[in-house]
């Protein structure tokens, strides 16, 4: 049974594929009309693991099981069904370069109200034939997204229209005494992100080269953004990826 929340029953019975009058059936009923179909979706995972929703929803539409892709979802989602992404690793990161790097300024800082700290990172993002490659900035306090960006080149442009979208949206708050945090890649480092930073008085700080632990907040954001939102999917375009991943960031 869906749990109680303040979303309307249509609209939730809509979205996960269930009927009203199965909304109010008991769990086992539910369990019991969804058994046939869950056997037939492990079938085509055990055959295709690298097939998400949408793959595995065309497979049994083959196989001439008529069901549709909200209900896929939501029986891959419970059962934890998650599609086994490609197992090779896109670099994100490159600090192998000649220009500046500045200090970590975030070791025993002590975060106490929003606009005190950011934290930012990049991550690649599968698409259905290509990667894009997702910036984002953290407000440590308020454990909020302010600023975030997504295109298929991973260049300073990425980061810097992250920056911008964080500026507009944080600006009424002043920038006195804050610290935007990273690591050494290129982006962060050239020298028009540094100067747009240093234009406003925010204060510079890079995590120690090869050492994960120094931006953990920003890795731990991006790693529930992909548990619960990204390898739930399967991107067939940037376009669709970004309308997804906006839905879940703001």
């Amino acid at each position: 049974m869906i749990r109680e929340s303040n979303i309307p029953v249509k609209r939730a019975c809509n979205s996960l594929s269930v009927s009203r009058s199965g909304y109010y059936k008991p769990k086992q009923a539910v369990e019991d009309v969804d058994e046939p179909v869950k056997e037939e979706i492990q079938s085509v995972l055990s055959e295709f693991p690298g097939y998400g929703y949408r793959r595995v929803t065309k497979e049994l539409h083959r196989r001439e099981v008529l069901v549709n892709h909200k209900r896929v979802l939501r029986i891959m989602h419970d059962e934890n069904w998650q599609c086994k992404k490609k197992k090779f690793r896109v670099l994100t990161t490159d600090s192998d370069h000649d220009l500046p790097v500045f200090p970590n300024l975030t070791k025993d800082l002590k975060v106490i109200r929003p606009n005190q700290l950011w934290v930012s990172d990049i991550t690649y993002i599968h698409l259905l034939h290509e990667c894009a490659y997702l910036a984002v900035i953290i407000d440590k306090f308020s454990r909020k997204c302010v600023g975030w960006q997504l295109a298929k080149n991973i260049d300073a442009k990425l980061a810097i229209e992250a920056l911008a979208m964080a500026i507009n949206k944080r600006q009424h708050l002043g920038f006195k005494s804050l610290i935007h945090h990273s690591d050494q890649g290129v982006q962060y480092a050239s020298h028009e992100y540094t100067n747009r930073l240093s234009e406003l008085g925010i204060r510079i700080s890079m995590s120690r080269k090869g050492n994960p632990y120094d931006n953990a907040f920003a890795e731990s954001f991006i790693k529930t953004l992909k548990t619960e939102e990204v390898y739930m999917n399967e991107y067939r375009t940037l376009e669709e990826a970004y309308q997804n991943i906006r839905g879940f960031i703001e």
